[in-house]
This record gives structure tokens, C-alpha cells and sequence, in this order.
């Protein structure tokens, strides 16, 4: 998912969909996932060299990705779409001043907690920590380098770095994860209800429709096994003083100012698969080194001055 917040940051990306042939390319690639460059070109009847333009532009914004073709010819390059959805902010906040930002990336082994339950497991980018449904090798010094870890139930925490100046408080707490369910195999249709919660305060609740495997995740390593989950959604949770949101949508009235959070504050943020969901599907969060993002848990804090 790609947030802008700012219109100013969106110009390239609006150009970039203001072509017909590049939302005809869009359309082809999601009804077929991948396609390769002469795939593209024939279906769209025009020439590689006039396609390769596109390609590039459209690639430049984050549109599209465009990787080697596995077991290909040459220099035959496959085309996927890029990003799940688009947010962008209109309307700026109109409370007056300028809010800072301190930005932090927590690697997905660096939990300060968890209590989890079969099928789980973890791996780092060149093997599995420990064996597979055993939730004990999740206290395994090696899961600090896990780029993928998955549980049936239960929950996972983690601790948001407090580095904000002395003398301010959290305006917005923004986390980019990407995660999905956790099913026996693969199963796009095995949604899960996976629930945040904020120290120790449930700030809302997720379906995630399934556990994805139909092809092979941007940055998933060679090894893994091509019969598990290969990535995840980015999903983009915020909470701030008009409630708590995933992707833009509203999941509950909870507050950022309910925490009372400051530059002394301890912030613990969990992700859980409780026992008595609806949708007990499980939850797998991919990091570095795994699915379609190549990154950890991305915290973005809003921060301004404590009032005199």
C-alpha cells in the first residue's frame, strides 16, 4: 500500500495513471498476477521498444515490479503489480502547526513477548529456526534474525522505541506491516480476525482474507517450500486523536489521546489471534528478507510539544 499524504508527493505517481495503455497494462497484469514483457506487448499490440517506456515509468512510481523470469530466455523480464492500494490525504489536519515525525524500523524477531500456538514457526532468510510447530523456539536466540514467523492463536508483542525529544507528547502512532493469515498450506479464502492492541488497551479488529501462495514473493528466498505462504498484505494501522484506522478505513473510536503517551512513555503494540474470534484463520507477519516489502514493522510517531 502506498499512503500519500501530501498531493505534492502524488504528481509523478497521478501521471503515471493518467495514460489509458497504462491502465490497460494495470488490468492485464491483475487478471493474469504476472506476465512477461512479449506477453504485454502482444496483447496490447504494440511493440517491446513502445511497451519498455511504460514499463519503466510505471515501475519509477511503485506501480509495477519488474523482476528476472525464473527458469526465462535472454533478458525476458516478468511485470506484477506493485501495490494493493492507494491512500491519499486531501484534506490536511487543520489543528494549526507543524506536527514532527520520528521514524523507526523493529525487525520482526525483536518481540518483547508472546504466547502462541500450533501450526507455528519461524526462519530466517537461509533456514527455519528450530523445528516447526514448536512454540518454544520462539524464545531461540536465532529468532532475532527471523524474516517470517506464524502462529494458529494467541498473540505477539513488541516494543515501540520511545526516542522522542524531552518535553513532547505522541500525536499518531502509524504502523506498516505486512501480514496475512496463517492456513495448512496455502488458502487465499481463510480469513482471520487479527486484533492490535495498544499497552494493554484493544485498539481494533482486522479480517485479513487469507494465506497467500499462488505465486512465489518478490523477495521469499529460493529455499522456501513453494506449498506455504509466499507474502502478505501491507496493511498501514494508524491511531490518533480521531480514532484507529487500517488502510484509511475506521476500525474503532479509540484515541491516541486515551494513552495520555509522552517522551517517557512505554509503548507496547500487539498483534493477537484470539481463541474465541469469529475467524480464528491465524496470523503470519512477513520482514526483511520475505514477501512482496522487504521490510520489518515500520513505526512512523507524531509527536509535539507538552503544553505549558
Amino acid at each position: 500500500m502506498l499512503h500519500i499524504k501530501k498531493l505534492d508527493e502524488g504528481v509523478e505517481l497521478f501521471k503515471a495513471l493518467g495514460s489509458e495503455l497504462r491502465i490497460n497494462i494495470l488490468k492485464l497484469l491483475l487478471e493474469h498476477k504476472e506476465m512477461n514483457m512479449n506477453e504485454l506487448a502482444t496483447r496490447l499490440g504494440i511493440t517491446n521498444g513502445a511497451l519498455t517506456s511504460h514499463i519503466k515509468k510505471m515501475e519509477e512510481v511503485g506501480l509495477i515490479t519488474v523482476l528476472s523470469e525464473r527458469g526465462g530466455h535472454g533478458n525476458q523480464k516478468l511485470c506484477r503489480v506493485g501495490l494493493d492500494k492507494i491512500l491519499v490525504d486531501i484534506q490536511q489536519d487543520g489543528d494549526g502547526g507543524e506536527e514532527n515525525i520520528c521514524e523507526t524500523e523493529i525487525p520482526i524477531g525483536h518481540y518483547s513477548d508472546y504466547q502462541i500456538y500450533p501450526t507455528c514457526g519461524l526462519a530466517t532468510t537461509s533456514e527455519l529456526v528450530g523445528q516447526v510447530d514448536d512454540p518454544r523456539y520462539f524464545a531461540y536466540p536465532e529468532r532475532i534474525k527471523a524474516g517470517v514467523l506464524w502462529f494458529t492463536k494467541g498473540y505477539i508483542a513488541y516494543i515501540i522505541p520511545n526516542v522522542l525529544p524531552t518535553g513532547t507528547r505522541v500525536e499518531q502512532i502509524t504502523l506498516s506491516v505486512e501480514i496475512s493469515s496463517e492456513a495448512p498450506g496455502v488458502n487465499s479464502d481463510w480469513p482471520s480476525d487479527i486484533s492490535f492492541w495498544l499497552n494493554d488497551v484493544k485498539i481494533g479488529t482486522w479480517t485479513s482474507p487469507g494465506d497467500f501462495g499462488d505465486m512465489r514473493g518478490i523477495f521469499t528466498p529460493e529455499w522456501w517450500f513453494p506449498n506455504w505462504n509466499q507474502y502478505g498484505l501491507l496493511k498501514m494501522i494508524v491511531i490518533d486523536r480521531k480514532g484507529t484506522f487500517v488502510d484509511g478505513l475506521k476500525i474503532s473510536d479509540v484515541t491516541i489521546d486515551q494513552f495520555d503517551l509522552d517522551y517517557k512513555s512505554t509503548m507496547r503494540f500487539k498483534f493477537e489471534v484470539a481463541e474465541d474470534a469469529k475467524h480464528m484463520g491465524g496470523l503470519t507477519i512477513f520482514g526483511s528478507g520475505f514477501g512482496n516489502y522487504n521490510q520489518g514493522i515500520k513505526v512512523r510517531l507524531g509527536y509535539r510539544p507538552i503544553n505549558p
